[in-house]
């Protein structure tokens, strides 16, 4: 009999962990690029950052998600860790929505959650429709589990077993670290707090045993945070432990109140609770709220007693740093929800080497300065490197379980790390005219220099347009990046028909002249790729304006 009980108890707890994950996934599958800005937007003021830490919680059903999110964004860079106290302040918060969930009994319903979210799952062609109707799907299979756990435990309260195990919780110490054992392991104080409020409801625990239990269950629910701090950088191990000592410090004033006036506290909760489950659900929301009250407007101290317990910085990897990776790798943590982000910064980082390495090539190009030429070659080496070590990441967060938006992006990204590649390959091609025209003492007139000067002072404009554009999502250059293009391509034209002028006039050499021809050829190319790289920020329907204005812009030219 007992046995059957457990299997049930157990039946009912993977339903009720299977459920919570389908919601988490297909909310942050559905709209965690959203959120993901939403969360990177508004945490400037601490207050606003609680709230959206709140509501962010409350949304993906779990504070581990979003404390594990807000580790990687101040991994990354995205965040500092002043910024990121008052999300995993508000994260705290938004965690009790679970429990007050489960604590109104909405079972009787589940069949139908689960009806209408597979049905939808199955006839929906639409990603985001699906992702949505995962969630839906996932509520209801939380709440099936919940009826499978909550009848299981109407009858083991008869065995007379559990209840001598259940009794030898009267220590509020035991409590303390059995809450925080059992969320430790599971990974969830969701599922922990619902287990409680469920024994609550069938009498098998005691209220006041209740309130310290899950007081352990929110130091326990930093153990992912913990878990993923500590595989990366120094900031990433400290925003970890802000979440940590937020939960022990909260945990330590509330258990100082308890000792002191339980009554009164149970009193207060009774007074707006229907029943023990509801008891224990606003004990978890009012102790939350109660220590984020007191501690956030000492959020700053909190961060910088982190600082103590985690001393020193690591070194830092600076945009010009050789063969090494600044915002994804070994010492990063990978999220799926930040990935793309992680990809991006990168890609912008390999672009300012690369446009860096154009001018440095040109300006070898010039001076023949040996030094200038050799540390061409030497950049356009590290683009490769991280041209197939972003490609490579790229392909492994493609075979994740990515934001639908994030999962639209990723092949523009690829395009994106093959353009920034090919203007590499043109500063190593214009190198290679220095290196010639040192070796066979090829000279260059003041007429074409002042020439190349112009192309290069356009193409470094669209250049710094387009990754502009590609770093912030700002369209508002766009115009001015396809005419630039355009003009480009007209100053290209030009250039070769006075070079084919000055070649039938005797003013320069052929060797002159080839390289002359191909170096403008290899400016208007990367204009090109620059082109390229602004419009991968933009949808199928964007891109078909941008063409048409180009098309526009061309008759314009002709006429």
């Amino acid at each position: 009999m007992e046995l059957t009980l457990l299997l049930d108890m157990a039946g009912g707890l993977g339903l009720f962990l299977f459920g919570m994950t389908l919601m988490s996934e297909g909310i942050e599958k559905a709209a965690g690029a959203k959120l993901r800005g939403i969360l990177e937007a508004f945490t400037k003021n601490r207050v606003v950052g609680m709230l959206v830490g709140v509501i962010f919680t409350a949304l993906v059903q779990s504070s581990s998600a979003c404390t594990v999110l807000i580790v990687t964004f101040v991994n990354s860079g995205l965040m500092t860790l002043y910024q990121a106290a008052g999300p995993i302040f508000g994260a705290n918060i938004g965690t009790t929505v679970t429990a007050q969930l489960v604590s109104f009994n909405l079972s009787k319903y589940a069949p139908l959650f689960l009806f209408v979210g597979v049905v939808t799952m199955l006839a929906v062609k639409n990603n985001t429709v699906k992702k949505w109707a995962e969630v839906l799907a996932g509520f209801g299979i939380l709440f099936l589990g919940l009826s499978m756990m909550s009848s299981a435990m109407g009858m083991i309260k008869d065995s007379q077993t559990v209840i001598e195990l259940l009794s030898s919780l009267s220590s509020p110490v035991k409590a303390l670290i059995l809450g925080t054992a059992l969320t430790a392991l599971v990974q969830s104080s969701s599922v922990t707090v619902a287990i409680i409020l469920l024994m609550a409801n069938q009498g098998l625990l005691e209220l006041d045993i209740c309130m310290f239990m899950i007081l352990g269950c929110n130091i326990g629910a930093c153990a992912s945070a913990m878990l993923a701090g500590f595989t990366g950088r120094k900031d990433a191990k400290r925003t970890a432990l802000i979440h940590l000592l937020f939960n022990i410090i909260g945990t330590l004033i509330m258990c100082v109140v308890l000792a002191l006036f339980m009554d009164q506290v149970l009193n207060i909760l009774w007074s707006f609770s229907a029943n023990p489950g509801r008891v224990v659900a606003n004990a978890h929301l009012s102790f939350k709220v109660v220590q984020v009250m007191l501690l956030l407007p000492f959020s700053n101290k909190i961060v910088d007693l982190t600082y103590l317990l985690v001393p020193g910085e690591d070194d830092a990897v600076g945009y010009r740093a050789t063969y090494q990776l600044q915002y994804i790798g070994e010492k990063n943590m990978f999220s799926p929800a930040t990935a793309v982000v992680e990809a991006s910064k990168e890609l912008d980082r390999m672009g300012a080497l690369a446009c860096e390495n154009l001018n440095r090539s040109m300006n070898a190009l010039i001076t023949l300065d040996q030094e200038d030429i050799d540390e061409a070659y030497d950049v356009e080496k590290n683009i490769d490197f991280l041209n197939h070590a972003i490609t490579d990441y790229l392909v492994k967060i493609n075979q994740t379980g990515l934001p639908v938006e994030d999962t639209r992006s990723i092949g523009n990204l690829f395009h994106v790390a093959n353009d920034i590649e090919r203007i590499g390959d043109h500063a190593e091609n214009i190198a290679d005219c220095a290196v010639m025209r040192k070796e066979q003492n090829i000279s260059i007139s003041p007429q074409a220099q002042r020439e190349l000067g112009e192309i290069l002072e356009m193409v470094n404009d669209i250049l710094h347009y387009s990754m502009q554009m590609f770093s912030t999502g700002d369209d508002s250059r766009l115009e001015d990046i396809v005419r630039l293009e355009e003009a480009i391509d007209r100053k290209e034209r030009q250039l070769q028909n006075a070079h084919v002028e000055r070649l039938a006039r005797n003013e320069c050499t052929p060797e002159a002249g080839m390289i002359f021809s191909d170096i403008v050829s290899g400016l208007e190319r990367v204009g090109d790729h620059a082109m390229n790289i602004a419009i991968a920020t933009l949808d199928e329907e964007e891109q078909i304006a941008v063409h048409n204005l180009k098309t526009k812009i061309q008759a314009e030219n002709e006429v």
